[in-house]
């Protein structure tokens, strides 16, 4: 694309008129005068000239602009080379150089007041050969007319612009074998350029016989395969490159949220941090989250040994919730200390009123994957209770969901490099005896994440959270909220405790004198006194147990009370803290590697993520078992 200007007649604009050619000596209020190639003048009235169904115009109409950062690539000689002719053709078009200075005068050969267009193109012919430049008047006429059509493009050497195949001089057939070759790497295990050409030979073989071209050499093929393959991996990492061949050629397609929960993104993961399980192994947990597309807010996250239908159900009931301010938590962690806002939203919504800093978001439409997770019944049943549109990606479409994906890879960055027991994505990246650095428990961690989440990840700017009066500046998914909520308003789902608790797993216990047993943990309360050794009134059970509910939170919150055929009612006292017996975590005091040492204060998580803080007070993994324990004890690899 050029730019130019329309054209016009002034002196010194060349026409055609009646098939001849004449030069605009002098233009008038209401005629113009003309000279012929001998240099007769005419003088012909304006209105007559311009209604002549003859005129032509063949100069006068300014070179155009160059089209953006096309100069950028050419040779510094060639570009210089270009700028040399340009300010010869703009002499004899004009009569002064480009770089003429106010009130300079033309010279006498090249006015165009006194001569015409071919005679300043032969002055100019024999002034480059006097020079030591010998051009015919044919090549200056044409580079001439090609100015006037392209501008400084049509002046710069072909050969300097001139695009090459890929392939060079190779032979096409060889160059689409060789795509062929690489194209059939994707799902094959990653190999070398050898076996590679191997194939090729084979592919030419097969399909010309006899007559199949020359393989070139070595050298030439690595070149060729250098150029075919750039950016599929086809000698690198077997996943990205399967995860590249399923991109569409087409460009990618957009969506844009305008509201906090219009579109949502879950995916699970596995986390590069091993845990103390609750059965006393140690491993990696699996990292189940939620983003939202407008703000890039976090509104649930959990860890799980592995991730169930039920916990991913319950992950939205979470998101739903505000985030309570937990004892040892900093005040600057609330909300009422955050840019959200605050007393706004707690005169609509009671329950914010001793929130954290991370807003309630109520989805209505949720991206995931096609995993048994989230396409079972119990998740996509819960969506439907809630009044969430399901919307799974394509399959083998991650980019579909990109949101959540990079966030995962944000986590593991920003917060589980960080946190003891982490053991990187894969055994390269693995330390020196991992194994046997201290590892949190899983509700430990799960509580820091939280923390983290509120403290860290809200307040962090996103590159992606732009705010179109303010494009230069990178805004936290806080305060995207904030500016959203106040085009979107707020309106609050309340969740109450009966509805969080139909969420919740159901498993079949008896109601002992001691209370509840559920994974080794004893529960029990005083809602549970009309339920002691009681039938439950389902025969279908043995033994008459009830069934109860429990939650996915840390052990330190009390499940649900026993539900019974008979529809007793719940008890209405809410769910409180309970102490865990014995008082203390026995591998506690116990520390490994420089991991030991003080919990530091909150209010420095709150300022910025803090290696050290959430490196201390984690537990060194169990003694280890003999083998034929493990073999016996071991869960099953993922």
């Amino acid at each position: 694309m050029t730019v130019s200007r329309p054209g016009g007649l002034q002196a010194g604009t060349e026409i055609r008129l009646g098939g001849q050619l004449r030069t605009v000596v002098a233009v008038t209020g209401t005629a113009a005068r003309l000279a012929d190639v001998t240099g007769q003048v005419a003088e012909v009235p304006l209105a007559r000239l311009l209604s002549n169904p003859g005129l032509e115009l063949v100069t006068g109409t300014p070179a155009p602009l160059p089209p953006a950062g096309a100069l950028e690539v050419l040779p510094a000689g060639t570009l210089e080379r270009a700028r040399w002719w340009e300010q010869h053709i703009v002499e004899v078009l004009s009569g002064l150089p480009p770089q003429a200075g106010p009130g300079q005068a033309a010279r006498a050969e090249y006015d165009p007041l006194a001569t015409t267009l071919r005679r300043r193109e032969l002055a100019k012919v024999a002034e480059l050969e006097a020079s030591g430049h010998r051009v015919s008047l044919s090549t200056l006429q044409r580079l001439r007319l090609g100015y006037q059509r392209e501008g400084l493009r049509a002046l710069v050497d072909g050969r300097a612009t001139r695009r090459t195949s890929p392939a060079g001089r190779i032979d096409p057939r060889v160059a689409d074998a060789a795509r062929q070759a690489i194209g059939e790497e994707t799902d094959r295990s990653t190999g070398t350029v050898r076996r590679l050409e191997r194939r090729t030979r084979k592919i030419l073989e097969g399909a010309h016989g006899p007559d199949a071209p020359p393989m070139p050499s070595q050298r030439t093929f690595y070149r060729l395969v250098r150029q075919l393959a750039a950016g599929k991996h086809t000698f690198g990492s077997a996943r990205t490159r399967r995860s590249l061949a399923k991109q569409p050629d087409g460009p990618f397609g957009t969506v844009s949220a305008a509201r906090p929960g219009e579109w949502m993104q879950i995916d699970s993961t596995p986390l590069d941090v091993r845990v103390v399980l609750d059965d006393g192994l140690v491993d990696r947990v699996e990292l189940t989250l939620m983003i939202d597309l407008a703000t890039r807010s976090i509104p649930a996250a959990v860890l799980r040994p592995t991730t169930r239908a039920v916990d991913a159900a319950v992950l939205l009931a979470r998101s739903l919730t505000p985030e309570p301010m937990r004892p040892g938590w900093s005040d600057a962690l609330a909300m009422s200390r955050s840019v959200l806002p605050h007393r706004r939203l707690t005169a609509i919504d009671e329950r914010l009123q001793h929130a954290a800093a991370r807003p309630v978001i109520v989805p209505e439409t949720i991206v995931c994957d096609h995993g048994m997770v989230y396409m079972s019944q119990t998740f996509r049943g819960a969506c439907r209770a809630m009044g969430i549109n399901f919307q799974p990606s394509h399959p083998g479409s991650p980019w579909e969901k990109g949101s959540v994906e990079t966030s995962f890879s944000s986590v593991n960055t920003l917060f589980a490099q960080y946190v003891a027991g982490y053991v990187g994505s894969s055994v390269e990246r693995r330390g020196k005896d991992a194994e046997q650095d201290a590892a949190w428990s899983m509700a430990g961690l799960q509580e820091l994440l939280d923390e983290w989440i509120v403290a860290c990840w809200q307040n962090r700017p996103h590159d992606g959270l732009r705010h179109p009066l303010t494009p230069g500046k990178a805004l936290t998914p806080n305060e995207m909220y904030a500016a959203l909520v106040e085009s979107a308003g707020y309106v609050p789902v309340p969740l109450t405790a009966d509805d969080y608790i139909e969420l919740l797993p159901v498993t079949w216990r008896a109601v002992n004198s001691y209370g509840i047993k559920i994974r080794h943990r004893r529960y029990d309360c005083r809602a549970l006194n009309p339920y002691r050794h009681q039938h439950s009134g389902v025969t279908a059970r043995r033994r008459s147990r009830s069934a109860s509910r429990h939650g996915i939170t840390p052990a330190r919150s009390l499940p649900a009370a026993a539900e019974t055929r008979q529809q007793r009612p719940r008890s209405p006292r809410p769910w409180r803290p309970c102490s865990i017996r014995p008082g203390r975590d026995p591998a506690g005091p116990r520390r490994r590697r420089g991991t030991a040492g003080s919990r530091d204060g909150p209010v420095r998580l709150a300022k910025a993520p803090c290696p050290h803080r959430i490196r201390c007070q984690a537990s060194p993994p169990p003694a280890r078992d003999s083998l034929k324990t493990r073999k016996t004890t071991a869960r099953p690899a993922r």
